[in-house]
């Protein structure tokens, strides 16, 4: 059963952290993008490889570790990278980081990504507020047996991404100054990148913005009553649109540099949220 890979990961982790300590808001940091964690006070820091059944990040960028702390006076808990099913992990493991953070008690999820731009406005550093996805995967982490004590046998996808909480990211973009462009997310398998028609296809679907992660952890948050804000950083202009080779570490080196402002439209969240439900 799910809830039996879950409890014992819960197990494992629960030792390692502050006596009652129970986070509100979870976050998944994507591709160059983990130092959002580095911000939180009395921060404590646990490898993927200390968590029972947790699998070890293998792309670069994602150190692995989830991150016990607190964020604008509030308890959140992150994974500091994320598992992608293209680097061969089951979605049962992709998906373990999330279901476990929200037995921590998180019932928001902020989930980040570095994402391939499809629209010609989103230009390298860009931040997209994702307003809905489209899995292009083939996959889905619920496949198998339910277990109803997580979540329904068909939970509703509708209001995957909450517009609560895509109108506090609003509130705090432009207190920051900081332009959030709002768009559909397209998740695609992997780990080649997208071929120029693929792109095309993309854009007819009606997409914003590619990459290969983000819906399966979405999907298994819903499921279980996890309300969700995503936010994409764009790295680059998807094949096609733009006339140089598409590589990671380009990708990773944008992530870096509009990691700034990111971290401070995740604070501003943050911030509005524990204003709203104080702690």
């Amino acid at each position: 059963m799910i809830r039996d890979d879950v409890d014992r990961a819960l197990r494992s982790v629960v030792p390692l952290l502050p006596e009652h300590a129970a986070a509100r808001i979870a976050l998944v940091l994507g591709s160059g993008l983990s130092g959002l964690a580095d911000a939180f006070d009395q921060a404590v820091s646990i490898p993927y490889a200390s968590i029972h059944g947790m699998a070890v990040s293998s792309v670069v960028g994602h150190p692995g570790r989830l991150v016990f702390g607190k964020l604008e006076g509030v308890d959140v808990v992150a994974m500091q990278g994320r598992l992608h099913p293209y680097e061969g992990h089951a979605l049962s493991q992709v998906v373990l980081g999330v279901r476990l953070m929200a037995r921590l008690g998180a019932r928001t999820l902020i989930v980040t990504n570095a994402a391939g731009g499809l629209r010609p406005e989103l230009l390298p550093g860009s931040l997209l507020a994702i307003t809905d996805h489209i899995n292009l995967t083939g996959q889905n982490c619920l496949v198998g047996e339910n277990d109803s004590t997580l979540g329904p046998r068909f939970p509703d996808m509708s209001s995957a991404y909450d517009g609560a909480l895509l109108a506090l990211a609003h509130e705090a973009a432009a207190e920051d100054g900081t332009p959030l462009y709002e768009g559909v997310y397209a998740g695609v398998l992997g780990p080649s990148y997208e071929t120029p028609a693929e792109v095309r296809m993309l854009g007819t679907l009606g997409a914003s913005a590619v990459g290969m992660s983000t819906v399966q952890e979405v999907i298994a948050a819903r499921h279980m009553g996890v309300r969700v804000l995503g936010l994409s950083c764009v790295t680059n202009l998807a094949a096609g649109l733009s006339t140089t080779p598409l590589n990671h570490l380009e990708v990773e080196q944008t992530a870096r540099a509009s990691s700034a402002a990111l971290t401070r439209l995740v604070r501003g969240v943050v911030r509005r949220l524990a204003a709203l439900v104080p702690a």
